[in-house]
């Protein structure tokens, strides 16, 4: 859609911060996924990556699961 045709509510929000860079909503869903637990896996097909690049990219933005895989594996092994 051309700027220049949109309506007054359209405008204000090619006007935000936010949509000066959609890239960053992106990668802010992303890792919010990841963060939650949903499988890379899963979050890569979403994303639309292979998990190879997925990881490549995202892996540092998974933080503070340490316990919860622990646990995980715990509960496993019972």
């Amino acid at each position: 859609m051309h700027r220049w045709a949109c309506n007054s509510k359209q405008r204000e929000e090619f006007a935000s911060p936010l949509a000066a860079r959609p890239y960053d909503l992106r990668h802010a869903c992303v890792s919010t996924w990841l963060n939650a637990g949903v499988p890379a896996p899963q979050v890569a097909e979403w994303a639309g990556h292979s998990v190879d690049v997925f990881l490549r990219v995202y892996a540092k933005c998974i933080v503070g699961q340490d316990e919860a895989a622990r646990r995980r594996i715990s509960d496993a092994l019972m």
